[in-house]
């Protein structure tokens, strides 16, 4: 994934100065309720739908009309 383990120590770091110790927790739940949000919406819309369409053909044709 990264190439050094130093640039996500800076980042680390950096979310540290920027945030502060307080803030990172709350940040970090936050972040993981979203992605397990994201993943349940994606789940759902795997699931197939009900079928609306009959399997057989309807009959354009009016019911007095001899086949």
């Amino acid at each position: 994934m990264f190439a050094h383990w130093w640039e996500l120590a800076l980042i680390l770091l950096l979310a540290l100065v920027v945030f502060g110790p307080k803030r990172l927790p709350e940040i970090g739940s936050s972040m993981g309720r979203g992605i397990k949000e994201f993943k349940k919406a994606t789940t759902e819309s795997e699931e197939p739908t009900p079928k609306s369409i009959p399997d057989e053909p309807v009959s354009t044709r009016p019911a007095d009309e001899p086949r």
